[in-house]
């Protein structure tokens, strides 16, 4: 089968194309034919080496969500998931492929009318996006700032909050068209990167869902109100500053808080259940998937070299 691998850690040139035998599912396993892949930042980040210390080493094949059919289960997994259209996790990388292997426990069934593409677009983000707003305690009526909302996190973060009650959703973005863009679903102020955006922004926000993370990160700080709640669910810009908590321990009495968020924290039943709930929201056309645009497989350099320079609106998905 055709796989993308990187070669290489550092820049995009690094993914090629190579050939590899199609896997066969272990026990506990489904093997999914792809109709469809999704590029997210992780992949970038990997591909960049800067989680080499996590034990990726070169000819990792990035991707860790995918959708298409299941087409061979292995040893204690019911035989019917067979030709059954899912979505599936297949973990910290192993998406980038025409067929996947994945934990039957981490696959989900696609309904009807949902796309692959779509699926891939919404399946992890959407739970990301839930998940991120709960542990922050937010509550209708708060005013929320999503920090780098152009991705596919950001976009259902911002969905998630107007559809929630939120008072005001304020989003930061590079420019006036996904600024537009990020108001037809939901944002009712566009900021600047830096979190400025004119007389009418709200001085203070209750909860802010940080995508970026970075050097810039605790400047943010000083855009929370009085019990605050900040939440990284991302970190596309790489890791804040070591110090970065002295500007919480520095305005003591706001009782500001900073979180970090991943959904490997969220047991299975939950992220089933939202999950469920969000693609029979997107089938009714309820949620909105945005897709940037859709490549194949064998572009996968093009995809990276797109989001390394920023100009992903949404999700880059790939077909074989």
């Amino acid at each position: 089968m055709k796989a993308i691998a990187i070669q290489t850690y550092g820049g995009p040139e690094g993914l090629a194309a190579v050939d590899l035998p199609a896997p066969a599912p272990a026990a506990g396993q489904v093997l999914v034919t792809t109709e469809a892949i999704g590029v997210g930042g992780v992949d970038t980040t990997i591909r960049s080496g800067a989680l080499a210390a996590y034990g990726f080493k070169e000819g990792h094949i990035p991707g860790g969500e995918v959708a298409g059919i299941v087409t061979a289960v292995g040893d204690g997994v019911d035989a019917s998931w067979i030709g059954r259209r899912v979505w599936a996790f297949t973990g910290r990388g192993g998406g980038y492929v025409e067929q996947a292997v994945a934990p039957v426990e981490e696959i989900f069934p696609l309904p009807t009318k949902l796309s692959a593409v779509d699926a891939v677009t919404l399946g992890g983000s959407g739970v990301v996006a839930h998940f991120g707003l709960r542990h922050a305690h937010f509550a209708p009526g708060e005013t929320v700032l999503v920090r780098g909302a152009a991705g596919s996190i950001g976009i259902m973060t911002v969905q998630l909050a107007a559809r929630g009650g939120a008072a005001a959703v304020a989003v930061t973005t590079s420019s006036a068209e996904r600024g537009e863009q990020l108001r037809r679903l939901g944002a009712t102020h566009v900021l600047d990167r830096s979190g400025d955006g004119g007389e009418q922004a709200p001085a203070g926000y209750d909860v802010i869902i940080d995508v970026v993370s970075g050097k810039d990160m605790p400047s943010f700080f000083d855009r929370l109100n009085p019990n605050g709640r900040m939440v990284a669910v991302g970190a596309v810009a790489g890791r804040p500053p070591a110090d970065f908590g002295t500007k919480i321990m520095a305005a003591f009495q706001k009782s500001m808080s900073f979180a970090a968020f991943s959904a490997a924290t969220v047991n299975g039943a939950d992220r089933h259940a939202v999950r469920s709930e969000q693609f029979a929201a997107a089938s009714r056309g309820e949620i909105a998937t945005v897709v940037h645009e859709v490549l194949p497989l064998d572009a996968a350099m093009l995809a990276h070299q797109k989001m390394d320079a920023g100009e992903v609106f949404g999700r880059i998905v790939l077909t074989p």
